[in-house]
């Protein structure tokens, strides 16, 4: 979950929505299963436990959040992630067959829901950081079993870009971002806890 949730994008609310969640943010990368995807040493084990993590976070977003907000981000479907961690555990040999819900369903708003999406997209940001790390562990450095850390790519700068531009649209016009913030402080916390359910 690693990453500076910057943009070139100018904005008070953009400036306001980093600074008000970056005690959770730090909370979560606090953990050992965060430190452990940037560590030298990082075992497949190890990989294996946080992509499962990660591939409940994502497929419960775009079950939950990406309806909610189909008609404000237009290119939603390119951002779904779960297919990517999919490919990575048929090369890894692993095999997944259940997904914990992160997110309840209920009473998320339009703005909560773009709070929380903000916490996934700018996942995408640290993803890149950590492919550095990842891909020189053994098993993982002939460019597999990597596509999810590989994100968007080239083009992962211009998609947060983007998704920063649709918030603060949408942010601007609804007047509503202390429900985005709140929507993503609860993101960070919600993941926050479903990796700490692996230390119980």
């Amino acid at each position: 979950m690693s990453g500076n949730l910057t943009s070139s994008i100018p904005s008070v609310f953009l400036s306001d929505l980093k600074n008000k969640t970056s005690d959770s943010h730090r909370k979560l990368e606090s953990l050992p299963i965060s430190a452990s995807i940037l560590s030298p040493g990082m075992t497949i084990s190890d990989y294996i436990q946080y992509l499962t993590l990660m591939y409940d976070v994502h497929k419960n977003t775009e079950n939950v959040v990406f309806p909610l907000l189909s008609e404000i981000i237009t290119d939603l479907d390119q951002r779904k992630k779960s297919h990517l961690i999919k490919e990575d555990f048929d090369f890894l040999q692993y095999n997944k067959t259940d997904s914990n819900p992160i997110f309840g369903a209920q009473d998320i708003t339009v703005p909560f829901a773009l709070g929380i999406l903000y916490v996934i997209e700018g996942s995408s940001l640290g993803g890149r950081y950590i492919l550095k790390n990842i891909s020189t562990i053994p098993g993982l450095d002939k460019n597999q079993g990597i596509s999810y850390f590989q994100g968007y790519g080239d083009k992962t700068g211009s998609y947060w870009k983007n998704f920063l531009g649709y918030l603060s649209g949408y942010e601007e016009k609804h007047n509503c971002g202390n429900t985005i913030i709140e929507g993503a402080i609860y993101a960070f916390e919600s993941i926050y806890n479903h990796f700490r359910s692996i230390e119980k």
